[in-house]
Formats: structure tokens, sequence, C-alpha cells
């Protein structure tokens, strides 16, 4: 089976810094100039494919083999081609009125950024350039150009060391390597695609499931048939996203009638989307590491469809799609549940939030903020209530009674606990922003 292990690299020296950084800059370099082939190709076609494949990528494998290596300069240009080809697809899925797996016109494949605008450095090396060695001292090697071992009198590969533990340190085959810079946290990550034995299970006893329910406020709220509780509270992230969204609109506002942006208006659209992706990226690892140690196998989420009829509001629907990019998210959470072995299954949440858990109704139940309420004398927190319900509808498992919920903030870097997540009986009865008024939490049963 596939999985992958993920992790961040750090140089051993300034002179090796700076050699990686170029190593990765002259790779985007490369994409965009064969991205720029095809693309003008691309646009002069008439007929439906364009006549892409006609670019002369030899010479630019050539131009930049010195620097890159040629396994290199050859990876970054196949990788092109994959986008290229997956463009191509789903073009013709969704021209097909037989296939509805495409519903959005597709663009073809972007560029790695420029040089004035700031560039994604990345780059990608085939499984034979580059060697990992796990252990107490986990390292990296990887093939660099000669042109570069001789502007930074370097010899042989290029060594990194490797921060933190693999997921899958025994693999039967390494595939394609993707190292990129990430700026959000100022790190160098690296992603080991690798294939693993079939009966190397994730979890020997996993069994367990999950709903999550995802939401603009409380970015995600989650519930386990294990009883345990997670909420990721989203709004300081999303009053740095709107702050942002306004310097934006001031800078655009005084730019000349003929001008629509600007470097600085670039930067800060590039910066307020990396720094949603980091926070992304760091909620589905998070999550998905608690999950796998609760024992989950599967997990349920909504569809975008119900997201919509659920949070209805402008400003809501603005948080779910241009802060929160629903579909991204969830895209997202599916990769990196597969490097964990649970399993995705989108299901209707169609009403999980206005319905009681303690009598079923939902034409009378109101929702303030966090609080769901029902005149029947439930009162809980909206979003964990909604998991719950959720959960209880799609599986045939006993949800087991309720723990404290763990409410977790981001801080630019992690997902943590603020002071007093699991707070004492007293202090629940006192917070109906995060327990129900009754004490149970998330659950309108006793306990």
């Amino acid at each position: 089976m596939k999985r992958a292990n993920t992790f961040a690299v750090r140089p051993l020296s300034d002179s090796g810094e700076q050699l990686l950084r170029d190593q990765l800059d002259a790779s985007v370099a490369l994409w965009n100039e064969v991205n720029y082939e095809r693309l003008m190709r691309y646009n002069d076609e008439d007929d439906f494919d364009g006549d892409v494949w006609d670019a002369d990528t030899g010479q630019l494998e050539g131009k930049y083999k010195g620097i890159l290596g040629a396994s290199t300069a050859q990876q970054v240009i196949r990788k092109n081609s994959e986008a290229w080809r997956g463009f191509f697809e789903n073009k013709k899925k969704y021209h097909d009125k037989s296939d509805t797996s495409v519903t959005k016109h597709p663009e073809p494949p972007g560029f790695w950024g420029n040089k004035d605008d700031g560039r994604k450095l990345h780059t990608v090396i085939r499984n034979t350039s580059y060697t990992i060695e796990w252990g107490d001292r986990s390292r990296l090697e990887i093939l660099v150009g000669c042109e570069l071992k001789t502007r930074y009198n370097h010899t042989g590969r290029l060594r990194l060391e490797i921060v933190g533990n693999p997921n899958w340190p025994d693999y039967d085959k390494q595939g394609r390597l993707d190292l990129w810079y990430d700026e959000t946290d100022s790190t160098f990550r690296a992603s080991q695609p690798v294939t693993v034995s079939d009966d190397a299970r994730d979890t020997p006893l996993a069994s367990e499931k999950v709903a999550l329910d995802i939401g603009a406020n409380n970015l995600v709220s989650c519930t386990t048939t294990t009883g345990e509780q997670y909420l990721y509270e989203g709004r300081d992230l999303f009053d740095r996203f709107r702050e942002t969204t306004r310097e934006i609109a001031r800078l655009q506002s005084k730019l000349p009638e003929s001008r629509y942006s600007s470097k600085r208006i670039r930067r800060l659209y590039r910066k307020r989307t990396r720094r949603r992706d980091h926070a992304q990226e760091a909620l589905c690892r998070d999550l998905l590491e608690r999950l796998y140690e609760d024992g989950v196998d599967t997990m349920y989420i909504g569809g975008l469809t119900d997201v919509l009829d659920t949070h209805w509001s402008v400003e809501t629907n603005a948080k779910t799609h241009s802060f929160w990019a629903f579909k991204q998210f969830t895209e997202r959470l599916t990769c990196t549940a597969e490097e964990y072995g649970i399993a995705i299954e989108v299901r209707s949440e169609a009403w999980t939030s206005q319905e009681c858990p303690q009598c079923g109704g939902t034409d009378r139940t109101t929702r303030h903020r966090d609080t769901l309420t029902c005149p029947c004398g439930f009162d809980g927190h909206a979003d964990l209530t909604a998991s719950e319900t959720f959960l209880e509808r799609h599986t045939d498992q006993a949800v087991r009674p309720m723990a404290r919920p763990v409410r977790f903030k981001w801080d630019d870097h992690t997902w943590s606990e603020p002071p007093c997540s699991h707070e004492s009986p007293k202090a629940q009865r006192t917070n109906p922003s995060t327990v129900h008024h009754n004490g149970n939490v998330a659950s309108g049963k006793s306990a």
C-alpha cells in the first residue's frame, strides 16, 4: 500500500543552505520555462488538446542539468508533463455530459511564481538520486549538479539533517522525493512516497469511527466512537485573514485607475494564502495523529452542498470558502488520511447543526454563535453537538459517553491547547461556549 513520510530538513551549514536554495530556485525556473513553452503552444492551437508536446524540453533539460543534475532536470519536466496530462483528462471529463466528476472548467498548469513576486522554492528528485538513513541521527542526501558543486566547492551529495521521526521507517520501495521551502515557518520540508507491505496495518486494532463538522468559526469539530471530542477554533485566524483583506482593499483604492495590482498587494495575497495553507496542513497532521492514536479507521465528512445549506449567511460563506477554502481543505485532509490508513467517506450532514440530540427536533432549536438551545431544555455547543449527531446518524456502532472536549487554538506554528482546555465541571457550567449547561459534553444524555 502507498504511504508517505513527511518531515522537515536542515542544511548543515550556511553554504549548504544557499546551495539548496539555488537548487530549488533552478528547479522553479526550469518548471516555469517548460510550462511557458507548453502554454504558448496550447493557446495557439484551436484543436481540443493543443500541441503542447512539441515544446523543446530537451534543450531546456540541457540548459539546467549542470545545476540540477540530469536526473532532477528530467523529473521536473516529467512532473510538468503529469500536470498537463491531468489537465487534459479533467478537460475531457468536464465536456463529457455523462461524467459529473468535474463541474468546474479546469485551468492549465500554472507557474511556480517569479523573481519579482516571489517563488515557491520546490524541486523533485528521482528515487535513485537520494538516500535516507533513519536513526538517532537521521539524514537525507540528495544529488546536485556539477555547476553547483564547483560554485560552492562541494563534493558528493548534499547532506541534510532530518528533524523528527518517520511514520513509515520500514518500507519496500521509495518514490520520487518532493522537497520545498515553507516560507510561513522558514523551514525546508520533504515528502517521501513509500510502498509498505499490505499486512503492515496502520493500527492493528483500528475499528473506531469519527465524524467531522467543518465550519467557519470553528474550523473542525469532531466526535469519535471512543467518546473523544476535538475542537479547532478559527476566529483568530479569520480575524487576521480579514485584516489582511482590508489592507489589500486599502492599497487597491490608492492605485491609479489603469492599475489593478502592485508588488505589495501581490505579496499580501501570497502571504494570506500561505498562512492559511500552513494552518490547514498543520491541522490535518495534528488531527490525524490524534485519530490514529484513538484507533480510528473511518472518517465521515459532510459534502459541500450540506455546508452551503447549513451555513447560509454571507459572512459565514465568505469564511467557509474565501478564507477556509473548504474543497481544498477536504482534499488535503483526504491525502493526509491516506498516510495513516484512515478511509474517508462523504456523507450527508444536513440538519445536524439544527437537530436537538435530546428530543430530535429541528424546528424549534435556536443557534446563537456557538450555542444550540432547544425548548426541551437542551443547551450545548452547536458544532460539537452537530458532529455527534452526524456520527450517530452514519455509524452502527454505539457512541461511548463523551469525554470533555479538547480545544485547540493556532499560534502561527502549531495547534495547541490553551490553558484550561480540559475544564473542571464548575468551569464547564459557566462556559457555554464549549459544553452543555447540564455538564454533559456535547450530548443531551446523562452520563
